[in-house]
């Protein structure tokens, strides 16, 4: 059973694999709509991440799994003071409901009023992300746009977010490593619970190691 995703509003069109009795449910393939019909994707990573020239406050990079595949996926968020009374919360390509929880634990763990502000959350490429690897990238923007402080294009993120605060493991942190050091990045941002039986001499990247949301506040925004 195949299922094709995508918003009409952009050109990429993902086609997953929801059931399959002869073999694995992982795969996928990611497409582009053009006059002529449909053509694969090579490289959706270079294709999903921004093509400003100039860093800009409120976007994040994270380091993704479509199924088998690694990717690396931009986040944007924007906050705003809200001036309506209640503020506002909106996502693309998010689940809002864990946004909301994102957010309280950005509040109650590292001091920001963000129940204050209206919070819009955007995947660049309309692309609906359920990994919960994201969720690092997602608080980075969030803190990014907040405090005003670029994220520089060369970092990128991989780490789940607890209810405590905590940075926890993601699955396939090999695969994500090394499609951020494919793609030329230098620094990525990913949980120390991760480190356990990572050979960091296979890449040329940076992996800085999390605990808690804190030393992300710490190491970029302070």
């Amino acid at each position: 059973m195949l299922q094709f995703e995508g918003d009409q509003n952009y050109i990429y069109r993902i086609l997953r694999t929801l059931k399959n009795r002869f073999g694995s449910t992982d795969e996928m393939g990611i497409y582009e709509m053009h006059s002529s019909g449909l053509r694969p994707v090579e490289n959706p990573s270079e294709l999903l991440l921004s093509q400003k020239e100039e860093e800009l406050s409120g976007s994040a990079v994270a380091a993704t799994m479509e199924g088998m595949r690694p990717m690396l996926i931009e986040t944007q968020a924007l906050v705003s003071r809200a001036v309506y009374g209640t503020p506002q919360r909106s996502a693309t390509g998010f689940d809002l409901r864990r946004l909301g929880m994102l957010l309280a634990v950005l509040e109650k763990r590292c001091g920001f009023p963000l129940g204050q502000n209206d919070v819009f959350l955007n995947i660049a490429g309309g692309i609906r992300v359920d990994d919960p690897a994201i969720d690092l990238a997602i608080v980075s923007a969030i803190l990014s746009s907040f405090t005003d402080v670029a994220i520089p294009a060369n970092v990128c993120f991989a780490g789940e977010i607890g209810l405590s605060g905590e940075v926890r493991a993601v699955n396939r942190i090999d695969q994500r490593i090394q499609e951020a050091d494919r793609l030329g990045f230098e620094t990525i941002f990913i949980s120390k619970y991760n480190t356990k039986g990572l050979d960091n001499k296979r890449f040329k990247i940076r992996i800085a190691t999390l605990s808690k949301i804190e030393d992300l506040v710490q190491a970029l925004f302070q």
